[in-house]
């Protein structure tokens, strides 16, 4: 009982340290594009949480939800981090620009760029931070589920010409995770919230229809994996199901639960005996895929 405790007690001060040791990157060092202010808002930084191992190591991208309006940055970012490297794999939480009702904050396309500057970040450093290049992911919840499926969809592989080694990077994930994520901005079931934060009150409808990224899967989109539940009051259940179809269209591997009961934006869902088992999932799926 006594090592019981004793490793009880180590790991709790792993994590800790982990999360005190993390390393936190401003994605524009020289200033941000398009920036409206200088308070904490307008500087969108990676917070890294880096493993230690003798082998290259997975890594993956983490996009806190919170609608476009708000980043639940704790229970979808900074914990779901620590779990990645109890997994040995290094984890990154973006935290991205976010809008306003009244459509004076960030919009389309800043939030994007601030997940393709992040990967691309992320990229350019493997080497220097022991990671495998070609096990590098994006995990999103909710609206960060949108975002991280925007990733997946609408990427490129780098300026070549481009004088930042950065932006010679390619910003395609090779690997995507999203947690009961928005995904249509034209449906019955759209999001409304995540919609008019990210795109204003009345958007274009062509930039609607191609931020709507079940309609956006190509064959280059990466392998998913996908957790909702049946009854979530907020994003309903039909985002995922038209991603997945537009996956299993172009025969992407994909692997996709979904839970009968389950509130929105739960994170690890610690006090859901059922629904907190997703992780398990995604462990074993991460283990089929080849990336653990």
């Amino acid at each position: 009982m006594r090592y019981f405790f004793l490793h009880l007690l180590l790991l709790t001060l792993s994590l800790h340290m982990s999360a005190s040791d993390s390393l936190v990157i401003k994605l524009y060092p020289n200033g941000t594009p398009n920036a409206l202010d200088t308070k904490d808002n307008d500087i969108p930084t990676l917070t890294a949480f880096l493993v230690n191992t003798d082998e290259a190591a997975p890594a993956v991208m983490i996009c806190p939800g919170g609608g476009y309006a708000m980043l639940a940055i704790d229970h979808e970012g900074f914990q779901i981090a620590n779990w990645f490297n109890e997994l040995g794999i290094n984890a990154f939480v973006l935290k991205y620009r976010i809008g306003q009702w009244e459509g004076k904050g960030y919009r389309h396309p800043d939030m994007l760029n601030d997940a393709q500057r992040g990967f691309r970040i992320i990229r350019n450093r493997a080497k220097e931070w022991n990671i495998n290049p070609n096990k590098m992911g994006v995990l999103g919840f909710s609206a960060g589920g949108h975002l991280a499926s925007t990733l997946g969809t609408h990427f490129d592989n780098g300026n070549p010409k481009s004088t930042d080694p950065i932006e010679q990077q390619s910003c395609l994930p090779n690997f995507m995770i999203l947690g009961y994520p928005v995904i249509s901005l034209n449906q019955a079931f759209t999001h409304q919230g995540s919609r008019r934060y990210l795109l204003g009150a009345t958007p274009d409808p062509e930039l609607v229809h191609f931020l709507s990224n079940e309609t956006q899967v190509s064959a280059l989109t990466p392998p998913t994996f996908i957790f909702h539940t049946d009854n979530d009051g907020s994003v309903p259940v039909e985002n995922a199901l038209v991603f997945y179809m537009a996956l299993k269209k172009f025969k992407i591997p994909a692997e996709m639960h979904i839970y009968e009961k389950g509130k929105h934006g739960v994170g690890f869902a610690p006090d859901d005996k059922i629904l907190g088992t997703w992780p398990d999932r995604l462990k074993d799926w991460l283990q089929v895929r080849g990336i653990l």
